[in-house]
Protein backbone atom coordinates (compact mmCIF):
# COMPACT_ATOMS: atom_id res chain seq x y z
CA UNK A 1 0.00 0.00 0.00
CA UNK A 2 3.13 1.80 0.93
CA UNK A 3 4.68 1.53 -2.33
CA UNK A 4 1.37 2.97 -4.29
CA UNK A 5 1.28 6.41 -2.34
CA UNK A 6 5.11 6.49 -3.47
CA UNK A 7 4.01 5.54 -7.19
CA UNK A 8 1.17 7.82 -7.28
CA UNK A 9 3.33 10.73 -5.84
CA UNK A 10 6.55 10.27 -8.28
CA UNK A 11 4.26 10.64 -11.12
CA UNK A 12 2.41 14.02 -10.58
CA UNK A 13 -0.14 14.36 -13.26
CA UNK A 14 -0.90 18.15 -12.82
CA UNK A 15 2.82 18.53 -13.20
CA UNK A 16 2.03 17.22 -17.13
CA UNK A 17 0.16 20.11 -18.01
CA UNK A 18 2.39 23.02 -16.45
CA UNK A 19 4.60 25.11 -18.62
CA UNK A 20 7.98 25.15 -18.57
CA UNK A 21 10.71 22.68 -17.18
CA UNK A 22 9.15 20.72 -14.00
CA UNK A 23 12.20 19.21 -12.39
CA UNK A 24 12.77 23.61 -10.93
CA UNK A 25 12.76 24.90 -7.78
CA UNK A 26 10.16 27.56 -9.08
CA UNK A 27 7.52 25.25 -10.23
CA UNK A 28 5.19 24.96 -6.63
CA UNK A 29 4.15 21.56 -8.38
CA UNK A 30 7.48 19.89 -8.41
CA UNK A 31 8.16 21.20 -4.51
CA UNK A 32 4.93 20.37 -3.20
CA UNK A 33 5.66 16.61 -4.63
CA UNK A 34 9.54 16.77 -3.26
CA UNK A 35 7.93 17.68 -0.08
CA UNK A 36 5.40 14.93 0.63
CA UNK A 37 8.24 12.70 -0.56
CA UNK A 38 10.28 14.02 1.91
CA UNK A 39 7.32 13.55 4.47
CA UNK A 40 6.52 9.73 3.39
CA UNK A 41 10.10 9.56 3.84
CA UNK A 42 10.58 10.62 7.28
CA UNK A 43 7.23 8.97 8.10
CA UNK A 44 9.01 5.82 6.58
CA UNK A 45 12.38 6.59 8.56
CA UNK A 46 10.40 6.89 12.06
CA UNK A 47 8.58 3.74 11.28
CA UNK A 48 5.38 5.19 11.71
CA UNK A 49 3.42 2.91 9.16
CA UNK A 50 4.53 0.16 11.33
CA UNK A 51 4.00 1.10 14.34
CA UNK A 52 0.37 2.79 12.80
CA UNK A 53 0.00 -0.75 11.80
CA UNK A 54 0.77 -1.97 15.32
CA UNK A 55 -1.49 -0.26 17.07
CA UNK A 56 -4.20 -1.01 14.35
CA UNK A 57 -3.30 -4.89 14.83
CA UNK A 58 -3.31 -4.56 18.12
CA UNK A 59 -6.49 -2.58 18.54
CA UNK A 60 -8.22 -5.32 16.24
CA UNK A 61 -6.52 -8.14 18.95
CA UNK A 62 -8.46 -5.90 21.32
CA UNK A 63 -11.46 -6.02 19.70
CA UNK A 64 -11.52 -9.51 18.85
CA UNK A 65 -10.61 -10.26 22.69
CA UNK A 66 -13.77 -8.02 23.64
CA UNK A 67 -15.79 -9.77 21.01
CA UNK A 68 -14.52 -13.37 22.33
CA UNK A 69 -15.42 -11.88 26.01
CA UNK A 70 -18.80 -10.90 24.76
CA UNK A 71 -19.51 -14.32 23.25
CA UNK A 72 -18.61 -15.95 26.48
CA UNK A 73 -20.55 -13.46 28.44
CA UNK A 74 -23.49 -13.88 26.29
CA UNK A 75 -23.09 -17.70 26.62
CA UNK A 76 -23.11 -17.69 30.21
CA UNK A 77 -25.92 -15.46 30.29
CA UNK A 78 -28.11 -18.14 28.41
CA UNK A 79 -26.64 -20.42 30.35
CA UNK A 80 -27.75 -18.83 33.63
CA UNK A 81 -31.14 -17.42 31.57
CA UNK A 82 -31.82 -21.41 31.15
CA UNK A 83 -30.80 -22.38 34.70
CA UNK A 84 -32.81 -19.70 36.01
CA UNK A 85 -35.74 -21.06 33.42
CA UNK A 86 -35.25 -24.18 34.91
CA UNK A 87 -35.44 -23.30 38.41
CA UNK A 88 -38.17 -21.41 37.94
CA UNK A 89 -40.51 -23.69 36.45
CA UNK A 90 -38.98 -26.05 39.38
CA UNK A 91 -40.33 -23.35 41.66
CA UNK A 92 -43.70 -23.27 39.80
CA UNK A 93 -44.32 -26.75 39.96
CA UNK A 94 -43.51 -27.15 43.30
CA UNK A 95 -45.18 -24.29 44.11
CA UNK A 96 -48.41 -25.93 42.37
CA UNK A 97 -47.38 -29.22 44.31
CA UNK A 98 -48.12 -26.84 47.97
CA UNK A 99 -50.97 -25.57 46.72
CA UNK A 100 -52.80 -28.85 45.26
CA UNK A 101 -51.77 -30.45 48.75
CA UNK A 102 -52.64 -27.52 50.38
CA UNK A 103 -55.95 -27.50 48.66
CA UNK A 104 -55.90 -31.13 49.32
CA UNK A 105 -55.39 -30.67 53.56
CA UNK A 106 -58.31 -28.02 53.58
CA UNK A 107 -60.69 -30.40 52.08
CA UNK A 108 -59.84 -33.14 54.41
CA UNK A 109 -59.88 -30.90 57.65
CA UNK A 110 -63.35 -29.56 56.19
CA UNK A 111 -64.73 -33.38 55.54
CA UNK A 112 -63.41 -34.07 59.18
CA UNK A 113 -64.85 -30.91 60.26
CA UNK A 114 -68.25 -31.81 59.01
CA UNK A 115 -68.18 -35.41 60.39
CA UNK A 116 -67.09 -33.95 63.92
CA UNK A 117 -70.24 -31.79 63.36
CA UNK A 118 -72.45 -34.59 62.09
CA UNK A 119 -71.45 -36.82 65.57
CA UNK A 120 -72.12 -33.89 67.89
CA UNK A 121 -75.15 -33.13 66.10
CA UNK A 122 -76.39 -37.08 66.59
CA UNK A 123 -75.15 -36.97 69.93
CA UNK A 124 -76.80 -34.26 71.26
CA UNK A 125 -79.84 -35.08 69.63
CA UNK A 126 -79.51 -38.85 71.28
CA UNK A 127 -78.40 -36.88 74.61
CA UNK A 128 -81.81 -34.67 74.11
CA UNK A 129 -83.73 -38.08 73.34
CA UNK A 130 -82.42 -39.65 76.51
CA UNK A 131 -83.28 -36.31 78.56
CA UNK A 132 -86.89 -36.59 76.82
CA UNK A 133 -86.99 -40.32 78.04
CA UNK A 134 -86.06 -39.92 81.26
CA UNK A 135 -88.44 -36.90 81.56
CA UNK A 136 -91.26 -39.21 80.34
CA UNK A 137 -90.20 -41.68 82.63
CA UNK A 138 -89.99 -39.21 85.65
CA UNK A 139 -93.18 -37.70 84.83
CA UNK A 140 -94.93 -41.33 84.30
CA UNK A 141 -93.38 -42.58 87.71
CA UNK A 142 -94.65 -38.94 89.41
CA UNK A 143 -98.37 -40.05 87.56
CA UNK A 144 -97.85 -43.53 88.65
CA UNK A 145 -97.14 -42.44 92.68
CA UNK A 146 -99.47 -39.25 92.60
CA UNK A 147 -102.69 -42.11 91.15
CA UNK A 148 -100.86 -44.53 94.04
CA UNK A 149 -100.92 -41.80 96.92
CA UNK A 150 -104.60 -40.90 95.52
CA UNK A 151 -105.96 -44.85 95.89
CA UNK A 152 -104.10 -45.21 99.26
CA UNK A 153 -105.69 -42.21 100.23
CA UNK A 154 -109.02 -43.31 98.56
CA UNK A 155 -108.82 -46.89 100.08
CA UNK A 156 -107.58 -45.53 103.58
CA UNK A 157 -110.99 -43.41 103.40
CA UNK A 158 -113.35 -46.23 102.16
CA UNK A 159 -111.73 -48.50 104.76
CA UNK A 160 -112.45 -45.97 107.63
CA UNK A 161 -115.64 -45.62 106.88
CA UNK A 162 -116.70 -49.20 105.89
CA UNK A 163 -114.62 -51.11 108.56
CA UNK A 164 -115.31 -52.05 112.25
CA UNK A 165 -113.11 -53.44 114.74
CA UNK A 166 -113.88 -57.43 113.97
CA UNK A 167 -113.49 -56.76 110.07
CA UNK A 168 -109.97 -55.40 111.62
CA UNK A 169 -109.16 -58.16 113.66
CA UNK A 170 -109.68 -60.25 110.55
CA UNK A 171 -107.79 -58.36 108.05
CA UNK A 172 -104.25 -57.91 110.34
CA UNK A 173 -104.54 -61.57 110.85
CA UNK A 174 -104.77 -62.20 107.37
CA UNK A 175 -102.03 -60.19 106.65
CA UNK A 176 -99.50 -61.68 109.62
CA UNK A 177 -100.21 -64.89 108.26
CA UNK A 178 -99.39 -63.63 104.55
CA UNK A 179 -95.98 -62.09 106.06
CA UNK A 180 -95.16 -65.50 107.89
CA UNK A 181 -95.50 -67.57 104.96
CA UNK A 182 -93.40 -65.11 102.90
CA UNK A 183 -90.61 -64.77 105.53
CA UNK A 184 -90.59 -68.67 105.55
Amino acid sequence: MLRLFVIAAAVPVPALAATGPFFSLNNTDFVVALAFLIFLAVLVYYKIPRTLMGMLDKRAEGIKADLAEARELREEAQTLLASYERKQKEVQSQADRIVASAREDAEAHAEKAREDLQRSVERRVQAAREQIAQAEDDAKRRVRNRAVEVAVAAARDVLRTQMDGARQDRLLDSSIATVREKMH
